[in-house]
């Protein structure tokens, strides 16, 4: 982005997943997040404080002088000790970058324009998200991205036997898209909707509509969906849209996620040929991750052996 662009307005729901843990002590020279929402603000810090003069694509530019990052999440506690972490990167880039041969300045310029503010967010609580959306506009003159990451499942055990049996059929589909995760049915939010539904999906909704005023003061804004390789439509019931009743409402929800993002970006694309501001609508899979979605129920061993499965896999595919 030049210097006559507006500095990019991102909001990342869901992005306070960092946590210091066993992994953190094992590996202390990585940074150890439990949530892709931590990963994509570490990547959207790294990628934008080095720079490029290189367009990656005709919309967007790297070389960008600043950015404000608003981390949209439930838990304040948490969400501070996040932005902490995520200041402690960024002091770290410029460390690194003061380094570099032919260093021309830019880590620290972007350092001292970078602002990471916390807005809390409960997506299960509709009221929460038109508050939230009001604090925005309030607060900022335009958002340049939403990304929408944050996610729930009601994983409460493993099924061993099919466990099993995956794992010798399908051993790679066993490690992306599990099907022994038994899910917990019925779960309602405090509105009376799919608990699951409304968080991943719903939720994410109401808050692009809340917030497309102020998406649409940006000439190139973006809404991306961060959905899953277990998305599925093979358990969907049209009638169970709020997937109560559904035994597979995580893989379910990332389906309808999906199914959403392509109607919207549709839609944009139709009133882009009328004239209108183009919201465009991306759905992205963040690939073989790890995350405290499962994390709970496999404990530390089995944990560590689902990461090591992660890298055979990811250098197979």
């Amino acid at each position: 982005m030049s210097s006559n662009s507006p500095r990019p307005i991102i909001i990342v729901t869901g992005a306070n997943a960092y946590e210091k843990s066993i992994y953190a002590l094992m590996f202390p020279q990585l940074t150890v997040c439990s949530g892709v929402g931590f990963g994509i603000c570490h990547r959207l810090i790294f990628q934008l404080s080095i720079g490029s003069r290189e367009q990656v694509s005709n919309e967007l530019e790297l070389n960008c002088d600043g950015l404000t990052l608003i981390l949209a999440c439930r838990n304040k506690q948490r969400a501070e000790a996040a932005r902490a972490k995520l200041h402690d990167i960024a002091d770290e880039q410029v460390r690194r970058a003061k380094r570099s041969p032919g260093y021309d300045g830019h880590a620290e310029i972007f350092r001292k324009n970078l602002h990471i503010a916390i807005h809390i967010i409960d997506l299960a609580d509709v009221q929460s998200i038109f508050h939230f959306a009001d604090e925005i506009a309030q607060n900022y003159p335009y958002v340049s991205h939403l990304i929408c990451n944050a996610g729930v499942a009601c994983f409460t055990r493993i099924v061993w036997p099919l466990a099993f049996h995956q794992l010798l059929t399908d051993w790679i589909a066993a490690v992306t898209a599990p099907r022994y995760f038994l899910q917990r049915v019925g779960d309602v939010s405090q509105d009376g909707l799919g608990w699951v539904w409304q968080c991943n999906v719903f939720g994410h909704y109401i808050l692009f509509r809340a917030l497309e005023p102020m998406l649409t003061k940006h000439t190139a804004a973006r809404v991306v969906w961060i959905s899953s390789h277990e998305a599925s439509s093979e358990f969907y019931d049209p009638k169970d849209w709020q997937l109560v009743k559904s035994e597979h409402s995580y893989e379910c929800s990332k389906y309808q996620m999906n199914m959403i993002s392509l109607h919207l970006d549709r839609e944009a694309l139709h009133g882009q040929l009328n004239g209108t501001t183009a919201v465009r609508h991306l759905t992205v899979y963040p690939g073989i991750v790890s995350t405290s979605i499962a994390t709970a129920i496999l404990g530390t061993f089995r944990t560590l052996c689902m990461i090591a499965a992660f890298y055979i896999v990811s250098s197979v595919k």
